[in-house]
């Protein structure tokens, strides 16, 4: 049996030596489509603007969010939040943000139709299995929420437990496109797995990839959306190209709702103006591990973290709230007790009302399933205003630096 090796006990030289030949070996794995390797070494990358790449995008909150960043500094974030009202007033500035989004990569096919009919076309949109990715297009920011690695105390690192190899691929198109920053998302446990652990490892092997590592553990509430939902954020900058030649390093941005602040958005001003009575609504029972504890927030507080389940959605606010029978019991009171809709957890992760989530189409599949296609999607996504006030400074620096769009 393997013995477990400690991040601590490596120095870099070792780590990128070790990160380097596991992912010659996932290299070896790829077959190569010709075809397909020709269209993404060939996708035309714009000129006076910074190319993005994405990676398990899923339906882009993400990528919107840092359009937004990039419309921002170029607009002001009060006209944006004006033409954002409405698709077809936000599609006659979309050209004007400092970011072009090249290529875009995840498996959920759902979530990818989702992506398509939101996003601008002109985007390489992949649904291949990252594995096989041959290459990926050159860019000046990567971005994506990569899942939460595995960890065996048995095994000697992270890249060597077979449940990582998406972590892996990750790092393999850092290592292969140097891009000046990436972006990457995951949930609050990443940082106490195995004692921190995980976490140290993760760090060290994006640092290896060339990158001068950040990590901020941030709730989403203090930015203006309205749900609690605490999810950690790593910033990457390339440290032969920025971090040597510019006087600059991220600084997280303040809090900006909260105490002595903006106040926090409520879900009465989230979604108090939705109908009482949507149709788009999972039904069925409530298992014992969801009435364990209460579900239901307040017209006047923040919701629960949205989760990647219409079973798993928090209850609407309206009517009386839950009660507590005993330890680990609660049960509902009165007449009116839902589960949020879609376009209320949608409204929650602060996606606008324009835009769309694929269900499938299949008018034959049950609604709940159905349904839950899109819940699946909403609770996966970054929230949109979280993501453009954290992206914001890397766009605001990249304003300022139009040289490193070249």
């Amino acid at each position: 049996m393997s013995t477990f090796i400690s991040a601590a006990t490596l120095d870099p030289d070792e780590v990128r030596s070790i990160l380097l030949n596991k992912i010659n070996e996932e290299r070896e794995k790829i077959q190569i489509s010709s075809d397909e390797d020709d269209l993404i070494k060939n996708i035309r990358l714009m000129n006076r603007k910074f190319n993005v790449v994405s990676l398990f995008s899923g339906a882009g909150g993400l990528d919107l969010g840092l359009e937004l960043a990039g419309l921002d500094v170029n607009k002001g974030s009060i006209s944006v939040d004006e033409a954002l009202k409405e698709r077809n007033s936000f599609e006659d500035i979309r050209k004007d943000s400092i970011f072009n989004t090249v290529y875009s990569n995840d498996l959920f096919t759902e979530a990818n139709e989702t992506y398509i009919q939101n996003f601008q076309e002109g985007i390489f949109k992949h649904s291949k299995d990252i594995r096989q990715v041959s290459n990926f297009p050159n860019c000046q920011i990567m971005v994506g929420g990569f899942p939460c690695p595995g960890f065996s105390a048995a095994g000697p690192r992270l890249i060597d437990d077979p449940r990582n190899f998406l972590y892996v691929h990750f790092i393999r198109a850092l290592l292969e496109t140097q891009p000046e920053f990436f972006v990457a998302e995951n949930v609050k446990g990443l940082m106490t797995l195995a004692k921190g652990e995980v976490f140290r490892q993760v760090v060290q092997d994006f640092a290896s990839a060339g990158y001068d590592v950040q990590a901020h553990l941030v709730n989403s509430r203090d930015y203006g959306v309205p749900q609690l939902r605490e999810r950690v954020i790593l910033i990457g900058t390339h440290k032969d190209k920025i971090k040597d030649n510019y006087d600059w390093s991220y600084n997280l941005p303040d809090p900006t709702h909260g105490e002595n602040k903006i106040p926090f958005v409520t879900l009465r001003d989230a979604i108090g103006d939705l109908p009482t009575d949507p149709e788009d609504v999972y039904d069925g029972g409530f298992s014992s591990m969801y009435m364990s504890r209460n579900r239901k927030k307040g017209w006047d507080e923040q919701s629960f973290t949205i989760q990647a389940s219409g079973r798993q959605a928090p209850m609407w606010p309206g009517g009386k709230p839950m009660v507590k029978v005993e330890k680990d019991l609660w049960r509902f009171s009165g007449e009116i007790n839902r589960r949020l809709s879609v376009r209320e957890v949608a409204r929650i992760q602060t996606f606008p009302d324009w835009f769309s989530f694929s269900d499938g189409g299949k008018s034959t599949v049950q609604k709940n399933n159905r349904l839950n296609l899109q819940y699946k999607q909403i609770g996966n996504a970054v929230p949109v205003q979280l993501a453009r006030t954290i992206l914001r400074p890397i766009a605001q620096f990249l304003n300022d630096h139009p040289e490193l769009s070249e």
